[in-house]
């Protein structure tokens, strides 16, 4: 938000008694034109000044407001792991909290824990589910609790068996409905299935979007629909290493296994990494 200095300007008055003979009304009647005309010009001065004081405070904070984004982590493209930064002395111990097929019953909720421990995540959004008012309400709600939204496509099809055409529309159109509601276009996408293609890279390139698919999740799993067999796996599991990505789900399960998700992971050392931090190529491009 702008912010503009607020300058106030205070002009001060001058009274003038009258004298009884012309000569001397004459002179005071001099007298009072110089000091007014100097009382203008001294006016008109400060006006100046206060007013290119105004517009340097405005320039200086549009600059500041300017400055790209610094960013310390990036998507490793083989393992899908987070990782500092070549020369970024960011803290490699992190794990990214990540929500797919969003939102449909409990992302908000699931958004409201995350808020009530400080843990921020990526919600990677269906446009299927922005279409109806309810869900355009509900990803307002997450947006302006500062969550990161991810594109997932539009109906979670599987794109390998759709042509070129189709898996356009999925992801542009996803991508159209998050930035009309939002008014900020996906940075990351995330394959159904975690199933890219040729084209889906393309496109997801062309749209600056990082690929993101992860390096562990059990929560469509049978055994873990439940919330303490969830939250033991994701935390227990031998694949928790550090930029650790975590694949989870808008579920009931997942939604009550989520704070003990973040206990678990910051008891073992682990940060919980701000998606802002990490790099995509529409972060690169602004940067330039």
């Amino acid at each position: 938000m702008k912010k503009r200095a607020l300058l106030l300007m205070c002009c001060g008055g001058m009274l003038f008694a009258g004298c009884q003979n012309d000569d001397t009304d004459n002179a005071s009647e001099n007298e009072m034109s110089e000091q007014q005309e100097t009382s203008e010009e001294v006016s008109e001065e400060s006006s100046v000044g206060e007013a290119t004081e105004e517009t340097e405070s405005v320039e200086e904070t549009d600059s500041d407001e300017a400055e790209p984004m610094e960013y310390e982590y990036g998507v490793n493209e083989n393992t899908y792991a987070i990782q500092p930064l070549e020369n970024s002395d960011a803290d490699p111990q992190v794990a990214l909290l990540t929500y797919d097929d969003a939102p449909d019953g409990y992302a908000v909720e699931i958004a409201e824990i995350l808020a009530q421990h400080d843990a921020p995540a990526v919600f990677f959004v269906n446009g299927m589910y922005l279409e109806a008012e309810a869900g355009r309400e509900a990803l307002t709600t997450i947006h302006e609790m500062g969550f990161e939204i991810g594109n997932h496509t539009q109906t979670h099809a599987s794109l390998p068996d759709l042509t070129p055409e189709a898996q356009r529309t999925e992801i542009v159109e996803t991508s159209d409905l998050v930035e009309e509601i939002t008014g900020e276009r996906p940075r990351f996408f995330r394959a159904p299935f975690g199933q890219n293609t040729e084209i889906s890279r393309e496109i997801a390139t062309e749209q600056g979007m990082e690929l993101m698919n992860w390096t562990y999740g059990y929560d469509w799993e049978a055994e873990y629909q439940e919330a303490g067999a969830l939250a033991n796996i994701m935390v227990e599991t031998e694949y928790l290493n550090a930029g650790a990505n975590l694949l989870m789900h808008d579920r009931e399960w997942t939604r009550d296994a989520s704070a003990d998700i973040i206990q678990g992971l910051r008891e073992k050392g682990y940060s919980i990494v701000d998606p802002a931090k990490i790099s995509s190529p529409d972060r690169e491009a602004a940067s330039e």
